[in-house]
Parts: structure tokens; C-alpha cells; sequence
């Protein structure tokens, strides 16, 4: 195995110093240039695993030298390392491409993650997926093959990525992608529903606490940020943070450590933000609902997933996908399904993206009869813009329909002495459809 190599870009030469020896106790050879003319020459005549560069240099700053090698060395991942609390240095040098960042006064232990996460970083391996676990996402349109091409390129640095999309479009399986592409794919994925935390408990949940530190901390917590420390904390519908929590959590950022709960000092925390919402943030910021400074820092970089009706064309590959899962987890046969039906699914406008697809189908499945699937069986609904409501019509509780069939299902079991295939003909259905209903109905 070749030894890796790492490039300082410094003028200081005690920041040189203090780098090489974390270097070469990590078993890893160094190189310095004092200046950005040298270091591009260093670069352009030299191979090296990782450069570490300081923003402030004689002849030029940092923001050159990230440009230069995402321009001329696109797979050497470059960091840079900023003055104390310049976090728009930073955020500047990680938008422009960086790796990551480091500040000063330097932390060895936060300089040693970062260099062990930038000189393993996996192989590219697009189009050829060998690892049966791996996420990825289904579809061959124009919109897709963008996404996957944003996914690989943000999978190689350590940028907070604020991924944006519609309920349903698949916002954790992007950020899982990112996460298994990246350095950090050995690491924990620890995914938060923000917002099905209480505020009460959201310090200590995210922070751990220990015991004593307030009435019912029986025992020392571990947070949300050590369990995925050397991983990535996905912060999923980050909108609903109550802006209290918004604070604290821009610290932690900025700061890469957190404070336990009743702890007096800070701990170093060694991971990736990546964040989502169904909302804009960017009018919530406006009507002061979200912080701007916060919003800054998660959204160095925005990812933004195509709803399914902007990749209509890769329906049908969705719909023979889904339909093998759910024949497996149903236990019944794969059903086919006709054109006709396939096309009213296209021209559908999905306001559930792939997540209410998946429910069309299932429900189509147990409804359909002769394992095919017809566009009777798909019972969509109406886009807003279509929906007319009769004179005549009448509203119907959807709780006292489901009353009323429990009730039907309920006498016809009853009457039949709990012989599903028989109270099945009694009430019009065939067995598949009756199986489904109690499996809705909760009827054991």
C-alpha cells in the first residue's frame, strides 16, 4: 500500500510544524510550500492524498488555491484552515469546493479527522454498484442522472448539504446516498425527525445529558451527535426546530463540539450535518420563523430533488420495482398491469410523489382481481384544479365509513363463523380484497 501524502500550504512555519508531527503520527509523509506560486507548482509536478491550505497567504489566499485544484486536480480533496470564529471563510472555501475546515488555534483531534476522513475516501464506483446494500435511486430521465451526478460530487466533501423536496420525494434515501459514497460510509447514518421531538426534551436528545443534571435524568444520555459521531446526522424537517434549538445548534457547527447537558466542558464532535424540508426556508427566514445565520451555515449547499412529476418518464420502471416489493411483502404473486393504467399513472400529478405511488399500488394489488391490475383499480385522485364538487354531493366522514365497513366486514365474519372465504362472497369480495381490508381495519 502506497504511504499518503499530504501538501501544508502555510507561511507560518510553527503551523507547519505542528501539522507535520499529527501528520507523521498518523503514519502519513508532508510536504510545505509557503506560498500559493509554490504550491501550485507542488501540485501540478506532485501527487499528493490531501492539501491542507491556509486562507490568508503572501502572494494570494486560499479561495485561489481551492479553485485551482478543482479546476486541474479534481479527485485531491483540499481543506483549508480558517481564523478563529471566521465562519463566512469558511462557508466561503467549502461553497468554492473545499473539502472541509479547520480553524485556529488548531485542535489535533479535529485536524486528525479530517485528515483521516480525506485520505480514505472511496473509489468512484458509478455504474458499477457492487454492494447489494447500497441505496440508490430509480430512473433514467434527464433529472435523475443530474441528481446522481450532484449526489457523487457532494458525497466527496464535507459541506453541509440542505437537500430540498416535496413530501414523498425521497429526501433521507439522497442523504443516505451521500453518506455511503462519502469518507464517512463506515461511520453511523443517524437519522432525526426534527420535529417529532419535544421541546422539552430536545437539548438533552440531541446532546445527551448526565445523570443528576435535572429531575428524572436517572442515568447518563447519550445524544444524537455522539451516536453519530465519525458519521453523518441527517436533521430531517429541520424547519420545525423551535428557534432556541436553532442557537445551540449553530454552535455546535461552528464550533465542531457539544456540551452534555449538566457537563462543564465541551466535547469534540467529528460529524456531517446533512438537513431537509418540505418548506421553504427561505420564507420562514423572512417572517423570522428560522434564524439566517443557521440557515447560512446548513445551506452551504442546496440539493433539490425532482418531484415524480418532473420524471414522468420514469414511472414505469418505479411501478415494476414497487410492484416486486410489495407481491413480496404481501405474499402473493407479482400482478401485471395494463397500458392504460400505466398511462393514467403517468399523467397523474402525485402530490405524494414516490411515497403515494407506492400506496396506489399496494392498495391496487389487494383490490385488483386475476393478479392484473387495471386503471379502475388505481383510485386517484382528482388534482385540485379538477376536483368539482356537486350540489347534491355530501360530505362523508372518512372515520364513519371506515365505522361502517368495520361494521359490514364484522357482521359478515360473524355470520359466516369467521370463515374469511365464505364472509368474502357474502359481501361481494374476493379474498385477496376482504385480506387487505382487515389488514387496514386492524381486524385479527
Amino acid at each position: 500500500m502506497t504511504a499518503k501524502k499530504v501538501l501544508i500550504v502555510d507561511d507560518e512555519a510553527d503551523i507547519c510544524e505542528l501539522i507535520e508531527i499529527t501528520l507523521m503520527r498518523m503514519d502519513i509523509a508532508s510536504q510545505s510550500a509557503l506560498n500559493l506560486t509554490d504550491a501550485k507548482l507542488l501540485l501540478d509536478t506532485e501527487h499528493f492524498d490531501l492539501c491542507l491550505t491556509d486562507m490568508r497567504l503572501p502572494d494570494g489566499d486560499g479561495i485561489e488555491l481551492v479553485e485551482h485544484v478543482q479546476k486541474n486536480h479534481t479527485d485531491l480533496p483540499i481543506a483549508v484552515i480558517t481564523a478563529h470564529g471566521n465562519m463566512e471563510s469558511a462557508v466561503k472555501a467549502l461553497k468554492a469546493g473545499a473539502f472541509d475546515f479547520v480553524s485556529k488555534p488548531v485542535d489535533i483531534q479535529i485536524l486528525r479527522n479530517l485528515v483521516s476522513a480525506a485520505t480514505t475516501m472511496p473509489e468512484k464506483t458509478e455504474g458499477k454498484e457492487t454492494d447489494k446494500n447500497k441505496i440508490s435511486i430509480t430512473g433514467n430521465s434527464g433529472a435523475v442522472k443530474k441528481l446522481l451526478k450532484n449526489i457523487s460530487k457532494l458525497a466527496r466533501n464535507q459541506a453541509p448539504v440542505f437537500i430540498h423536496g416535496e413530501s414523498g420525494s425521497g429526501k433521507e434515501r439522497v442523504a443516505r446516498m451521500i453518506h455511503q459514497q462519502g469518507s464517512r460510509n463506515e461511520g453511523p447514518f443517524v437519522p432525526v425527525n426534527c420535529g417529532a421531538i419535544s421541546a422539552e426534551l430536545m437539548e438533552s436528545e440531541f446532546f445527551g445529558h448526565l445523570k443528576g443534571s435535572f429531575t428524572g435524568a436517572h442515568s447518563d444520555k447519550q445524544g444524537l451527535f455522539e451516536a453519530a459521531n465519525g458519521g453523518t446526522l441527517f436533521l430531517d424537517e429541520i424547519a420545525e426546530l423551535p428557534l432556541n434549538m436553532q442557537v445551540k445548534l449553530l454552535r455546535v457547527i461552528q464550533e465542531k463540539a457539544v456540551r452534555t447537558v449538566g457537563a462543564a466542558q465541551e466535547t469534540p464532535v467529528d460529524v456531517r450535518i446533512l438537513s431537509a424540508s418540505h418548506k421553504n426556508l427561505v420564507k420562514l427566514v423572512a417572517e423570522s420563523a428560522f434564524r439566517e445565520d443557521l440557515y447560512y451555515r446548513i445551506n452551504v449547499i442546496e440539493l433539490t430533488i425532482p418531484s415524480l412529476r418532473e420524471r414522468k418518464e420514469d414511472i414505469p420502471l418505479f411501478i415494476d420495482q414497487l410492484l416486486d416489493n410489495l407481491a413480496e411483502k404481501m405474499c402473493v404473486e407479482v400482478p401485471s398491469i395494463d397500458n392504460e393504467a400505466i398511462t393514467a399513472l403517468q399523467n397523474y400529478h402525485f402530490p405524494g410523489n414516490v411515497r403515494e405511488l407506492e400506496n396506489i399500488l399496494e392498495r391496487a394489488i389487494a383490490l385488483s382481481d386475476d393478479d392484473k391490475i387495471s386503471t379502475q383499480d388505481l383510485h386517484l385522485k382528482p388534482a385540485v384544479n379538477d376536483e368539482i364538487t356537486a350540489p347534491e354531493a355530501t360530505v362523508i366522514d372518512p372515520m364513519d365509513l371506515a365505522g361502517q365497513e368495520r361494521q359490514s366486514i364484522m357482521q359478515a365474519l360473524e355470520k359466516t363463523r369467521w370463515n374469511k372465504t365464505a364472509a368474502a362472497k357474502l359481501l361481494g369480495l374476493s379474498l385477496r380484497q376482504l385480506r387487505y381490508r382487515l389488514q387496514k381495519l386492524d381486524i385479527e
